[in-house]
């Protein structure tokens, strides 16, 4: 198949990479704001170049993905659909959550299959542990616990226009929560605080945070999110049942260190950056998306999943600001 690329940043190339190596994927289409990156991907992948993304949708593309800044993304998944091209963004659908809104509105309207990127959902160990959930393994669940620490912050003009810690980083936690256990959240209570890089704390935004969220048969899930873990890129969850407890993370190279006497685990070079956690996942969610422009399947993580992770996420915003705790149904009433 010919598939489309939009934006050729650091995860659009990382995209190319992936999509150049897989055995369904004839030829790839790509454009980009700035020329340089669209010629870089086209000597380095043979791809073709299109000016805009009218053109690429134009080019006989079978899918598309988005990899575009963050606020392009409405109108670059809305003219996809529209141009009847099935279309893979990265998170978020859109800046607010009143544009991702009318993304679902738009997108309802037509018979067009939209995935958006949740890496977690194709990562081998959370697939096992909601397997074991779904099987009843664990019993009724009662704690879960999920973490994602950042070995350092993101440039400044990232932070700036992320949207803050929980839109941007706990999102992803939010997700597989829901994914993972099989409920919805029904409360949150968030905290969060500035004892590291100043450009963060003037962007309105903290850069550790905790949530504890309620979900709605009463499960209790904890959420911790750091931009300063320096020995490195920490992912990791724990689900516990009355009848057994399970660990997503916990292997060798886990970037944390025992001080357990005797205890040589864990003994791996820590992971350092998400592109390394999640290489296999990555390769994995791309290869689902062949799938859901072949028609093989229905998309994985629909624009709907996206946003009730982003109704979390503003939940925990809004409980963190004025010190509350919130329920999701507040913040989906405005």
């Amino acid at each position: 198949m010919r598939i489309g690329i939009l934006g050729l940043g650091r995860i659009g190339a990382f995209h190319a990479e992936t999509l150049h190596t897989l055995e369904t994927v004839d030829s790839l289409v790509v454009a980009d704001p700035y020329a340089d990156a669209a010629k870089a991907a086209a000597e380095r992948f043979g791809a073709e170049i299109a000016d805009s993304p009218e053109a690429l949708l134009a080019a006989g593309v079978d899918g598309v993905v988005v990899a575009a800044a963050t606020d392009a993304h409405p109108a670059l998944i809305v003219a996809a659909v529209e141009a009847g091209v099935p279309v893979f963004c990265e998170k978020p659908v859109a800046r607010t959550m009143t544009e991702g809104v009318e993304v679902l509105k738009a997108v309802a309207a037509r018979d067009v299959p939209v995935q958006i990127g949740f890496n977690r959902r194709f990562d081998a160990g959370f697939v096992a542990a909601r397997e074991a959930v779904r099987a009843g393994e664990l019993g009724k669940l009662h704690t879960v616990r999920s973490t994602t620490l950042d070995p350092a912050p993101p440039p400044a003009a990232y932070i700036a226009a992320s949207g803050g810690i929980f839109r941007d980083c706990s999102v992803h936690d939010f997700d597989v929560i829901r994914w993972v256990t099989g409920r919805e959240v029904s409360e949150v209570y968030a905290v969060g605080g500035n004892r590291g890089a100043d450009f963060i704390r003037e962007a309105g935004d903290a850069d550790t945070t905790g949530a504890v969220l309620t979900l709605d048969d009463g499960t209790i899930a904890v959420v911790s999110n750091s931009r300063h873990n320096a020995r490195g890129y920490d992912v990791r969850m724990e689900i516990h049942g009355f009848a057994d407890s399970i660990a997503v993370g916990l292997e060798d190279k886990l970037p944390l260190r025992s001080v357990e006497p005797g205890t040589a685990f864990p003994a791996g070079v820590p992971h350092d950056f998400f592109m390394d956690r999640f290489a296999a996942a990555y390769r994995t969610e791309l290869t689902a998306f062949t799938e859901v422009v072949a028609g093989a399947r229905p998309s994985p993580c629909t624009v709907e999943d996206a946003l009730e992770a982003g109704w979390i996420a503003e939940a925990c915003t809004l409980s963190l600001r004025e010190h509350r705790p919130v329920t999701v149904a507040e913040v989906k009433r405005g």
